[in-house]
């Protein structure tokens, strides 16, 4: 008799164990509240690291069974770092650093994609459709609470394909700021680590700033946003589900390049299931360190301002100048060596607050920080004009997927 397998959740970590469950002939059902996969994201640009393995991440998928050809994927080896006095410098490597993937409901998107791949695997997904996750075998859903939030906007552009990455505390308080552009499509985003008023404002702020520093001729389109909750549960199975992905905390809470932990704890979930795996040993020993560095890594940057970013971009010049390649230091910020792990009963006690969830499973949890006295100013002139601007869009029928009242 063929063994049912449920699963909560349609994003890339409940779709890729679907996906390989499915071709061992598992009958597998995935429930997604959302009428679509990526319907959550709605056009958000996001990157596929490649610094936390040796191993690129498209061969660990071809390995799994995956096709990255059935997305679009654009990579980089070189980015403009922008330090916080504004220096521009340019970290390269001889190999794709990171690829950029386009989330949403378009059929080059990688939630489309892996939409595709479980499908032709013989996975029914039910759109549209609650299900509650006691009767679910992985659990695989979104975020619930925020620890951080991202806002950004998306626009039509004549500047060829690039990416910057910003380090600045009061454009994004005691987090980062980006540019991406991909074929004629840009995205201009901030991220938010501490809670503020009027949230909007500093996507304003920071879209003043690259129109600034970069020649654009921005078109904009829709604005888009997300939260992310970030935790550290005591176990990846509980009462015999196993949680993956966000659901399973297993993110970064660094820079939150996420994407490769969610597609990674799916299919390890998959072949835990299928008895080639102990999933609780290989989230411990494969991922956990990851996220725990990354943990670690954010504590350290929520107690410096821009002078201790303009610190980590000018040894990132060096490291680089050193090494000869710029993507040693990120692999170096993502190692769990013996500091990070001497430092880790400190980070838990003093950043992570103990929660027991409504499933019954007790987490570490990072809250959302409160706002600093350096983070009220006044905005440029520029900044108000962009803010104006854009609810002159809205009445003309603009979107925006992410409402300030929703962190």
């Amino acid at each position: 008799m063929t063994r049912r397998i449920d699963i909560l959740g349609a994003g890339l970590s409940g779709l890729s164990a679907a996906t390989i469950l499915s071709r061992e002939g598992y009958d597998v059902h995935v429930y997604e509240i959302r009428a679509d996969s990526g319907a959550r994201f709605d056009g958000d640009f996001q990157g596929i690291e490649n610094w936390t393995s040796d191993t690129d991440f498209f061969d660990e998928m071809r390995e799994w069974g995956f096709d990255p050809e059935e997305f679009k994927a654009t990579p980089f080896n070189i980015i403009d770092l922008i330090h916080p006095d504004d220096v521009i410098t340019q970290p390269s490597t001889d190999k794709p650093a990171f690829r950029v993937v386009e989330r949403g409901t378009d059929s080059h998107c990688i939630d489309q994609g892996f939409k595709r791949m479980a499908q032709a695997a013989g996975a029914t997904i039910h759109y549209e459709t609650r299900k509650a996750p006691e009767e679910c075998d992985i659990i695989a859903a979104g975020p619930k609470e925020s620890s951080a939030i991202a806002f950004g906007e998306i626009f039509h552009t004549d500047h060829p394909n690039h990416v910057s990455f910003q380090l600045n505390d009061k454009l994004a308080p005691g987090a980062y700021s980006y540019l991406i552009i991909i074929d004629g499509i840009g995205l201009i985003c901030t991220c938010l680590w501490r809670q503020q008023k009027k949230s909007s404002r500093y996507l304003n702020e920071t879209i003043a700033w690259y129109e600034e520093h970069y020649e654009l001729n921005r078109r904009p389109i829709k604005r888009v946003g997300g939260k992310g909750d970030f935790s550290l549960p005591d176990r990846y199975i509980h009462e015999g589900r196993y949680y993956v992905g966000e659901a399973g905390g297993l993110q970064d809470f660094m820079w939150g390049f996420g994407m490769r932990y969610a597609i990674t704890s799916g299919a390890l979930a998959a072949h835990s299931i299928m008895e080639r795996c102990d999933y609780e040993k290989e989230i411990r020993g494969r991922l956990v360190p990851l996220v725990r560095a990354s943990a670690i890594n954010r504590f350290l940057m929520n107690r410096v301002s821009n002078r201790g970013f303009k610190m980590v971009a000018t040894h990132w010049v060096r490291d680089e100048k050193r090494h000869g390649d710029g993507l040693h230091f990120m692999k170096w910020v993502y190692q769990p060596g013996i500091f990070r792990r001497a430092l880790w009963p400190v980070v838990k006690f003093a950043m992570l607050r103990r929660k027991q969830l409504k499933d019954g499973r007790m987490v570490s949890r990072m809250p959302f920080r409160k706002s600093l006295s350096r983070d009220v100013w006044e905005p440029s002139a520029r900044a108000i004009e962009i803010g104006e601007e854009w609810k002159s869009i809205q009445r003309g029928g603009g979107q925006t997927s992410f409402a300030e009242n929703e962190a």
